[in-house]
């Protein structure tokens, strides 16, 4: 049986690890703010998510601030996506396809690969704009 002592370092390490990836996620998002091939909102979703695993206070923080807390809000409250993000996360999307086909990718990677793209496309398209 695990001690008391066992399960707290144990549900510590997984706390850390949470607080690892989120502040991996904006890291990536604070990136995707001045690189404009790299779209932001994903990943401070991400980001979101996984503070509000690891550390409330990150977590806190991220809710208040002025760039990324709107598009958390949004999200947590209507499941929407910013307008901008939806056209940059579907150009980028039509691009990384495109350049499969210039490359001469086999028709099964062409086919798998645009149906998946379809598909994150047909999802981002079906949320609500904010």
């Amino acid at each position: 049986m695990n001690s008391p002592q066992a399960r707290t370092r144990e549900a510590q390490s997984g706390k850390t690890g949470f607080r690892i990836l989120a502040y991996m996620s904006v890291g990536i998002a604070a990136v995707g703010v001045v690189l404009p091939l790299l779209p932001t909102t994903p990943f401070v979703l991400l980001a979101a998510y996984f503070a509000s695993k690891g550390s409330p206070a990150f977590a806190v923080w991220l809710e208040q601030h002025p760039t990324f807390g709107p598009a958390i809000e949004q999200w947590r409250h209507r499941r929407a996506i910013p307008a901008k993000a939806k056209l940059l996360a579907c150009s980028m999307m039509v691009i990384s396809w495109s350049m499969l086909v210039w490359l001469g990718f086999p028709a099964f990677v062409l086919t798998v690969s645009g149906l998946c793209l379809l598909s994150v496309a047909g999802y981002l398209l079906t949320r609500p704009s904010c």
